[in-house]
């Protein structure tokens, strides 16, 4: 049943995520992490899109051109960039994300790849974040965590 492989690798990536936020002192946001995976929008979606190597998200993007889920989780997740983007008058308008935001976006990387056994944050950072958009100073921030 492909809800409950989902909710194991919810699971899986809490625990790897936790253990790093821990590491930082991020006790609460190791606890809260993802939270809104387990909503009815996000999980339904990602059970329907599982496929278990990689995101329920990108799966569904390839068969509608967006996903529910991800629309949701961005929205009410301040460790990914796009909750710290407006647009203002056609301008995209990144804004700087503090820090512990920054540290716990880090963790999340980690937790990811070894969630979809890539094993390698530093691989996956650099193939995910091409097209991110940030400020220069909260993007170097994140960089100088790999070094």
């Amino acid at each position: 049943m492909k809800i409950l492989k989902q909710i194991k690798i919810i699971l899986r990536h809490k625990y790897y995520v936790g253990i790093e936020c821990f590491k930082l002192g991020l006790y609460w946001q190791g606890i809260t992490h993802d939270l809104s995976k387990f909503s009815l929008v996000e999980l339904l979606e990602s059970s329907k899109y599982y496929v278990g190597t990689s995101s329920p998200i990108d799966e569904a993007r390839k068969e509608k051109g967006y996903s529910e889920a991800w629309l949701h989780h961005k929205g009410r997740n301040k460790h990914h960039w796009p909750y710290w983007v407006d647009f203002v008058n056609g301008k995209v308008i990144p804004l700087e994300i503090p820090d512990k935001y920054i540290k716990e976006m880090y963790c999340d990387i980690i937790g990811a790849s070894k969630s979809y056994k890539t094993n390698n944050p530093l691989k996956y950072f650099e193939e995910n974040s091409k097209n991110w958009i940030m400020t220069e100073n909260s993007l170097k921030k994140l960089r100088e965590m790999f070094n």
